[in-house]
């Protein structure tokens, strides 16, 4: 005869996908309804939270492990973009009926790689039940030496503009994934398809180049609305203007290809989101500097502007004649 247990089928969930993900004493195995964290000595919490929507975000096709990464991914370049390190993150999940056990079981292995990789553990967070779409939401904790985030804020007159990464990939992957006939149209070999493919379905946040934005960078924000529009919430924050050259834009060997193919994709190049790359001003006297100490993370970093004086929105220039865009950056509202 079974014995009778008081465990919920959310428990049960919990306990076989999530708590493995809580190795940090501060969870307390995930059987508390909270964590206790106590901040490093010396040490300030940066905290973010982003979520992701499937049909929005994601695909509802796409893999399980995939999405679960890519939730934590995209605060963790947050953080990256401050210059700070992760320490542990919440996770609130909304699932539909149709999830089934082998859903939820390559989500957690997907998380779990991610987990490991960034040294960043689960502390806590909350499963519900969604009407229709899976919603994933991540509020990621980070440290940095007290006083030492690097905020939108700090950018000053004379400073150069520089960005991690290419730009542009993901939104053309997107593009891929809803337009059938523009592989073709761009004129793009297999393994550019497949560049672009994953450049949207999984982020690579710049954490390993962190101390270096932090040591160098005057201003700084990741990539996620598009670069015009993210650039001009970094200008509007720090009371400046900005002109960027985009033939210094620095593109992928895929976006090139079918930029080369269909100019007008300079506009979703430059606008469309889900880049996650690191956008920071950076003092002229500093700029050598944090190239070297990024590249020694294996991050490439390319000037692509300055910082000017005044209030207009940033300058976006090609071969000396100024870009206009229908929409300066992704908006869900």
């Amino acid at each position: 005869m079974t014995e009778p247990t008081e465990e919920s089928g959310e428990d049960r969930l919990i306990a076989r996908y999530f708590k493995p993900l809580a190795t940090h004493p501060a969870a307390f195995g995930l059987v508390d309804d909270a964590a206790a964290l106590i901040p490093p000595p010396g040490q300030d919490l940066v905290l973010k939270t982003d979520a992701i929507v499937g049909g929005i975000h994601f695909f509802p096709d796409d893999p399980p492990g995939l999405v679960a990464q890519k939730a934590l991914r995209v605060n963790l370049s947050d953080l990256a973009g401050k210059g700070a390190i992760p320490l542990g993150f919440l996770l609130s999940i909304a699932l539909p009926k149709r999830v089934d056990e082998a859903w939820l079981a390559a989500f957690s292995a997907g998380l779990a790689i991610d987990v490991k990789h960034y040294n960043c553990p689960l502390l806590g967070g909350d499963t519900v039940r969604s009407p229709d779409a899976v919603m994933v939401s991540v509020a990621v904790i980070g440290t940095v030496p007290h006083g030492a985030m690097v905020k939108r804020s700090g950018a000053k007159v004379g400073d150069r503009i520089v960005v991690t990464g290419t730009l542009g990939d993901a939104a053309l992957g997107l593009k891929l994934r809803i337009d059938t006939g523009a592989a073709t149209r761009w004129k793009l070999p297999r393994e550019q398809q497949q560049h672009l493919a994953h450049r949207y379905l999984l982020p690579e946040p710049r954490t390993a180049a962190a101390g270096a934005i932090r040591a160098h960078a005057s201003g700084g924000m990741d990539v996620s609305d598009g670069l015009v529009g993210d650039l001009a919430k970094l200008c509007r924050a720090s009371g400046v203007s900005a002109t960027i050259d985009a033939a210094r834009v620095p593109l992928s060997a895929a976006a090139r290809t079918a930029f080369a193919a269909e100019p007008a994709l300079i506009e979703p190049i430059l606008t469309g989101g889900d880049d996650y790359e690191v956008l920071a001003s950076v003092p002229a006297g500093q700029l050598e500097a944090m190239r070297a100490a990024a590249a020694a993370t294996g991050t490439a970093l390319t000037e692509i502007g300055t910082v000017t004086a005044g209030h207009a929105p940033p300058s976006v220039m090609l071969h000396n004649k100024p870009l206009n865009f229908a929409q300066r950056s992704f908006s869900h509202f």
